[in-house]
């Protein structure tokens, strides 16, 4: 009997990209419902469009690729098979990067388009992609739209006291940190209220419900996040001349924490290691915290997109350890019992 030659990896495992991918989404839904909750329907339409988009987009690339001409029945079939969620995450997770600014209901659409056709099949699907195509669709918005410019403010709270309407298009409150202008209490900033900025990154406390949600179920490991929020925090407070009165506000403006647990641990566009990751993530603090100072906007989706690209050197540098490998020292004192 011929032995069966395959790839790695060689452990075989219950839990399949599906089951994983389906973990994503569950750990987005309190972040989603509460976007929804903050913005009204106007978020709610633009979380709908982004995702049908990004799904039509995977759905209509792999019809094309197979030729479902010659046999529709079959094809239809194996794109249900096949279809592992991951471009729903990534469509979900470019509404959430998103203003609820229902006058800009073409952003959505265009950006799950280029997120999904450009960035992930164009390179061969789920696992192939360079960098994070929900990010890389959110770039690409920023960089052809001025309407990424133009944030809502949350419906009740803090600013909502002063009269919401008359606050359509107010600055993000990291906007006003960076220009050394007074920001929402930490409490506010946390809970998302009266906080003027994307879909997804208001509410921290359901972010953080996600991230632990992530975290129990195996998906992402605590560490990693929690070391690229502690740096940006650390770093921010030295750039202020040692002020630690700027480390909440500067972990909890902007979409530090939307980045840090649900894009920046992406599997596909991590290092393989851990030493990797931990460099990774650190040097991925510094950049960001670094940036947002030199430049007065928010950067993080530039930061995590540019460290992306480092990956690849990262695991020439430091080779992940092989399953089952035994240091040399370790190896001769067990062989010497």
């Amino acid at each position: 009997m011929n032995p069966i030659v395959s790839v790695s990896p060689h452990v075989k495992t219950g839990r399949t990209t599906k089951h994983i991918m389906l973990d994503v989404l569950i750990s987005l839904l309190p972040a989603t419902a509460a976007g929804i909750v903050f913005f009204g329907y106007e978020a709610a339409v633009i979380v709908l469009i982004s995702l049908f988009s990004a799904c039509a987009t995977e759905f209509v690339w792999y019809l094309l690729r197979e030729k479902i001409w010659r046999d529709p029945k079959a094809t239809l079939k194996k794109f249900v098979k096949q279809f592992d969620f991951t471009s729903a995450i990534t469509g979900l997770l470019l509404a959430l990067c998103l203003p609820a600014n229902l006058s800009a209901w073409y952003m959505p659409l265009l950006g799950s388009i280029f997120a999904v056709g450009a960035v992930k099949m164009l390179f061969g699907g789920t696992g192939r992609n360079i960098v994070n195509p929900a990010l890389t669709g959110r770039v690409f918005l920023f960089i052809s739209f001025t309407a990424m410019t133009v944030y809502p403010a949350a419906k009740f709270g803090a600013i909502a006291t002063n009269g919401w309407e008359q606050l359509v298009t107010g600055p993000t409150q990291l906007g006003n940190l960076l220009k050394g202008e007074p920001t929402l209490s930490a409490l506010d900033l946390f809970l998302g209220t009266g906080v003027a900025g994307c879909i997804g990154e208001t509410c921290k406390l359901a972010l953080l419900v996600g991230g632990v949600y992530l975290c129990a179920r195996g998906v992402i490991k605590w560490y990693l996040p929690v070391l690229y929020i502690g740096v940006t925090g650390l770093f921010a407070v030295a750039l202020e001349g040692f002020d630690f009165a700027a480390f909440l506000p500067s972990i909890l403006s902007g979409g530090l924490f939307l980045g840090a647990i649900f894009m920046a641990t992406d599997y596909v566009t991590t290092p393989k290691s851990t030493l990797g990751n931990v460099i990774y993530f650190i040097l991925l603090g510094l950049l960001t915290a670094g940036l947002r100072k030199a430049t007065g906007i928010e950067v993080v989706s530039f930061c995590i997109l540019l460290m992306n690209f480092t990956v690849f050197l990262i695991d020439l540098a430091i080779k992940a350890r092989p399953f089952g490998y035994r240091r040399e020292k370790k190896r001769a004192k067990e062989e010497k019992r």
